[in-house]
């Protein structure tokens, strides 16, 4: 089987068994440590939610990347920018940000829009920035996706769990999703260094949090680790203008 980052023939290097039924192969790629599920026929099973039951970090989630986005953006961009959050689900994210005073649009194929209705990206507009939380991990085809959001922006945010050193059996990590089989690619630095470097981009790495970008960075790492502890985000949302009542009565206007 071919790694779907570097195109490498990789083996199968263990078997896990996912949604409690069906026994998988795993397969690492000595190239570019990609790791990757075999061909993924379960996934309609899989996706009969779009956002599985076990899934009971998705508040808590939002609301810490709201606060470390807080800073990492204006730092990035100021207050004049455009945003996207990619693979948006129920649009929590998106609604928090725009409450903030960044100016946040929604897009998802698949999940309705429950918080952010009215602010979906219209798919034309320039966007300086893509967010994606707990989205890479679902890629089925990585690099397709990538090449699509690359044509949308310079500068790529996404979270997604780096798998530990040495890489860990099936049953040794919560990160595989075992209970509900979504989770099919895994990446480590190195993964990450590779697709950047193919698309003549910068990686950097805040634990969890991934950027690919055209920008250089290095210095953001230290200020985004550090500066936040210190409630650098609550100083910034003071000074943005929060567009929680300017929605509100762009909405009951569109309504009328």
């Amino acid at each position: 089987m071919k790694c779907k980052i570097c195109n490498t023939e990789n083996k199968s290097c263990f078997s896990g068994e996912i949604i409690g039924k069906y026994e998988i192969s795993y397969y690492h790629c000595l190239n570019c440590d990609f790791v990757q599920t075999e061909e993924p026929y379960w996934l309609d099973e899989a996706y009969s939610r779009p956002i599985n039951l076990s899934d009971t970090g998705y508040m808590v989630r939002n609301l810490y990347y709201s606060k470390q986005l807080t800073v990492l953006l204006y730092l990035l961009f100021g207050n004049s920018a455009r945003f996207l959050d990619y693979a948006g689900g129920y649009g929590v994210f998106v609604r928090l940000m725009r409450d903030i005073g960044f100016d946040f649009y929604w897009y998802d194929k698949y999940t309705e829009n429950l918080f952010a209705v009215g602010f979906e990206w219209n798919e034309q507009s320039k966007i300086d920035a893509v967010t994606l939380f707990e989205v890479f991990e679902h890629f089925v085809d990585p690099i397709p996706e990538i090449e699509n959001l690359l044509k949308i922006t310079d500068t790529i945010i996404c979270s997604t769990e780096l798998y530990p050193q040495p890489l860990p059996e099936p049953n040794a990590w919560w990160y595989y999703g075992l209970d509900h089989g979504q989770h099919i690619a895994f990446y480590s630095e190195k993964t990450f260094q590779f697709v950047a470097k193919s698309y003549g981009m910068n990686y950097y790495n805040i634990g969890s949090l991934h950027i690919l970008t055209k920008k250089k960075i290095s210095w953001i790492s230290m200020f985004l680790t550090r500066l936040s502890k210190f409630g650098l985000d609550r100083i910034i949302a003071k000074k943005l203008n929060s567009k929680y009542w300017a929605d509100h009565e762009l909405l009951i206007k569109a309504g009328q």
